[in-house]
C-alpha cells in the first residue's frame, strides 16, 4: 500500500533565517527543517490556546503567521510567514 504525504497547510516562499537563528540551529544541531515542517503542518509550538486558535484564524484569512518553539539547547526559536507566503523567517525573539 502506498503511503499518503500530509500535504502543507501553506506556502513557505522563499526561506531565510537570520544570522541568530542559524547560530542557535548549530548550537543545538538541529536542522531548520525539522521546525519548517512543523510550522507548514500547523504545528505552532509553545503557545497557548488561544494563540494557537489566532494562527487558524490567521491562516483561514491570509494573515501572518508566526510559530515559536524551543531548540534542544534550550534557545527560542520564532518562524514567521508573511500574510502573503512569500517569505517565511527564522529568527531569534531579540531579533525582531
Amino acid at each position: 500500500m502506498q503511503q499518503l504525504s500530509k500535504q502543507p497547510a501553506f506556502e513557505l516562499g522563499q526561506i531565510v533565517a537570520t544570522p541568530g537563528a542559524l547560530a542557535s540551529l548549530r548550537k543545538s544541531g538541529q536542522q531548520p527543517g525539522e521546525f519548517l515542517t512543523r510550522h507548514v503542518n500547523r504545528e505552532w509550538g509553545d503557545f497557548s490556546d488561544e494563540d494557537r486558535k489566532e494562527n487558524d484564524s490567521s491562516l483561514e484569512h491570509g494573515f501572518r503567521l508566526l510559530s515559536v518553539y524551543r531548540t534542544r539547547a534550550g534557545d527560542k526559536l520564532w518562524i514567521i510567514t508573511e500574510s502573503d507566503r512569500s517569505v517565511t523567517t527564522l529568527l531569534l525573539p531579540e531579533e525582531y
